[in-house]
Order: C-alpha cells, then structure tokens, then sequence
C-alpha cells in the first residue's frame, strides 16, 4: 500500500477508536481556539457596533487600524506577545508562558480585529437606515443600537466564524507563545508539524482529517445560518 494511503487508512483508525493522544490535542484545540474567540465576540461586536455606528470620517484612523491588524502575521503577534510576557517583559510576573492560557491570549489578539473589523463593515452597510427608523420611533440609544445588531446578525455571525477560522488553523504565534508541549500547550496544527517532521505521518494526517472536519462543521454552520436568514425572518 502506498505511504499515503497506508496514513490515511491509520488515521482513520486513530479517530474512530478515539485515541486518547490525538482526542487530547483535539479537545484543547477547541478549548483554547472556543475561548478566544468567545472572549473576541464579547469586546469585537460591541466595539464594531459601536464604530459602525459612528460617522466614518470621525473613525477613519480606527478603522485603518483595525484593517491593518486584520492581516497581522501570526509570527509577529507571536513575537509581540513573547516579548510582553516573557520573565523580563512586563507581564513576566504572571508567569503566563507557556501555558494554555497565553495561547488564548494571542488567538484574542488575531480574532479580535477580524470579529470587529467585519461588524463594523456589517453595521455601517446597512445601519443607518436601520437607526434612523428606530430613532423616528422613539428608541434610545441602546434599544437602537440592539435593533441594529439584531438586524445585522447574519453578517455578524460571519464574522464570528471568520475569526473562528482564522485561529483554530493558526501554528505561528501559539508555538512560540505555547512551545508545543506535549499535554500542555500541544494543540492540532502544532502537532501536525511536530508529528510530520518526526515521520509519524498517520497521526499527522488524522489531525489534519480533523481540522477539515471542524472546518467543514463551521462552514456548514455558516451556510446554513446564512441560508436561513434569506429564507426566514427571524
């Protein structure tokens, strides 16, 4: 049998006796990658509410910051993060690295300008009108703001899956903030590169399998979402 195939075939057996190995670096994948996306959701869809909102010549600079750090290289928010929390860095006190928790940290700072950035897009292109109408009829400001997010929920929710994307396949900034250890901070696409430079190519490929399966899950999610959103009023 040919080496490729002789990986996928052992692959599939990992995944469906649950190997405890490669169930363990899914699970923590998913805890940290949920995490920081959680965490980005609750400051990105307010923030880009907020900046939505606002006239785009009064958030012009924000709004090209927040562009430029949606395409911030992974290594250099790595490296960023390394520098801030490393025992001579200012936040080397906490004694964060390498820890499950640091990886949090730097998938944050990679979801956080996507989640946002695209809310802002999402609430600006349809926005104003939405809150002029609830205005006229006599909404506050937080009702108003509520009315608009509601109505914007669909593109929203994309961006939330946007970010999700982006972090969960992300090995740059976790590895050097993570360093990959085994139990600890080991997660699938740290995995994939340490277990294919170490030859063990079937538990590489049974990682990889999974992160197309997660991919495809979200994306699944996403269309459906979307799909439901042009079909039904919500």
């Amino acid at each position: 049998m040919p080496p490729l195939l002789e990986g996928i075939s052992e692959a599939f057996y990992l995944i469906l006796t649950f190997d405890p190995y490669l169930m363990r670096i899914v699970f923590l994948s998913l805890q940290v990658s949920g995490t920081a996306v959680l965490l980005s959701t609750l400051v990105g869809v307010p923030l880009g509410t907020f900046l939505g909102l606002k006239p785009a010549g009064r958030t012009r600079l924000i709004s090209k910051l927040l562009y430029t750090l949606m395409g911030l290289p992974p290594v250099v928010a790595g490296l960023v993060i390394y520098l801030l929390f490393s025992r001579m860095g200012p936040f080397g006190v906490l004694g964060l690295l390498w820890t499950p928790a640091i990886m949090i940290i730097a998938q944050f700072v990679l979801a956080l300008p996507i989640i946002a950035g695209l809310t802002m897009i999402a609430i600006r292109s349809r926005g104003k009108t939405i809150q002029e109408t609830a205005l006229t009829l006599g909404a506050g400001k937080l009702l108003t703001a509520w009315t608009v997010v509601r109505e914007s929920r669909f593109a929203i929710f994309g961006a939330i899956v946007t970010g999700l994307g982006r972090v969960i396949a992300e090995v740059g900034a976790v590895m050097m903030v993570g360093g990959n250890i085994a139990g600890r901070t080991r997660v699938m696409t740290t995995a994939i590169v340490l277990e294919t430079g170490k030859g063990n190519f079937e538990l590489a490929v049974g990682l990889g399998l999974v992160l197309l399966l997660i991919a495809f899950i979200i994306n699944s999610l996403l269309y459906r979402f979307q799909e439901g959103g042009k079909n039904s009023a919500w």
